[in-house]
């Protein structure tokens, strides 16, 4: 996939100043597009946006992904060629305190993106990024393939499974005629520098060793597929161009770890305190705190296979060396280095090692 294909194309991300449409931005901006984001304020404070200057080398605009009449200026001001829909409520536990700002941000987002595409010539390929957890959680210990069954258990993970829906509706109602490609990824949890984010275990981890605390894992035994937030990030951007050239490449698609890297919560965190005192000589502890709460699964993988098949895609960083640049990267933070120098550094050796 040659890179110059991003060069000057206009791609609108929404969801543009979290954490993983940081990383996502970032990397446009290195490959030369003009990017538009479209998001409410980074959600954390701090947050990577602001620490790495996001916003300096794109088009940002604060606004909220329920809001169609906005959108639909932002679509018809910059017409768009690629749509990289990444606006949502993220977090599980958060579901349940406000389920219903949880399913107006992703259902009817979604549907407001799409509405929007519909209404735009311009634009010729869309990713909408979803999650892993859009399927029916049997605690299967094979992973799930894309034709399996959608039905998130809790509100995060049915708006998300919804959101599949709304597209696949939009696909045929609409999309179907037309010289249009939309495609939805199912990513794998994600971790890397610069995620502020509240629970979650990654950022639970740093800003306990900030603190000269303990870690505590509430549940040690889940198990996830983790991954570098990169690696999602550049699957989305392969998919959004190879779609765009040839549009029978557009489908549903897993995006996850080799299978080796589906690790326990406390086997992680383990390793986030090994790789810590490797960098730091400071072994940070971690405590079992595993005191129930909201459901949530307990064992969860992917079967990728489709995306290795249709694209000949494979991960690059597994998750010890994804945990290598995670300490990097928030120490260079805690040391008050140059964040957004590391951050091209780390983007500028993965692409290194892909063919993008």
């Amino acid at each position: 996939m040659d890179r110059n294909f991003f060069k000057n194309k206009t791609i609108l991300v929404t969801g543009h100043t979290g954490f993983k449409g940081s990383w996502m931005c970032k990397l446009l901006q290195m490959l030369g597009a003009n990017v538009i984001g479209y998001a409410l304020d980074a959600p954390t404070s701090p947050s990577m946006f602001d620490l790495c200057h996001v916003a300096d080398g794109m088009t940002s605009i604060i606004g909220d992904v329920r809001n169609k009449e906005l959108l639909n200026e932002v679509f018809q001001k910059y017409k768009p060629e690629i749509v990289i829909h990444m606006a949502a409520q993220p977090i599980v536990r958060e579901s349940y305190v406000n389920p219903v700002y949880t399913y107006e941000t992703n259902v009817m987002g979604t549907v407001n993106v799409l509405e929007n595409v519909r209404m735009t010539p311009s634009v010729k390929s869309v990713v909408n990024v979803t999650t892993d957890k859009v399927y029916k959680n049997r605690e299967w210990h094979w992973g799930y393939r894309e034709d399996d069954e959608l039905n998130g258990y809790d509100p995060y993970s049915n708006s998300k499974s919804c959101s599949e829906l709304v597209t696949s509706s939009y696909i045929n109602s609409f999309f179907s005629e037309r010289d249009i490609a939309v495609s939805t990824c199912r990513a794998g949890n994600v971790i890397g520098g610069g995620d502020f984010a509240v629970d979650r275990i990654i950022p639970d981890c740093i800003r306990a060793v900030e603190n000269n605390k303990n870690i505590i894992v509430r549940n040690p035994y889940s198990t996830r597929p983790y991954q570098h937030v990169l690696e999602p990030v550049v699957a989305y951007l392969m998919i959004a161009k190879k779609q765009y050239d040839e549009r029978t490449l557009a489908g549903c698609y897993n995006v996850g770890p080799s299978d080796e890297d589906c690790y326990t919560t406390g086997e992680l965190v383990s390793l986030f305190c090994d790789e810590w005192e490797r960098q730091t000589d400071i072994k940070p502890i971690w405590e079992n705190r595993n005191e129930g709460g909201p459901h949530e699964s307990n064992f969860l993988k992917l079967d990728c296979s489709k995306i290795r098949n249709t694209f000949g895609w494979k991960p690059v960083w597994n998750v010890k060396h994804a945990m290598e640049k995670i300490v990097e990267w928030n120490m260079s933070y805690l040391n008050k280095g140059d964040v957004t120098e590391c951050m091209e550094k780390q983007v500028k050796e993965y692409l290194g090692n892909v063919n993008i």
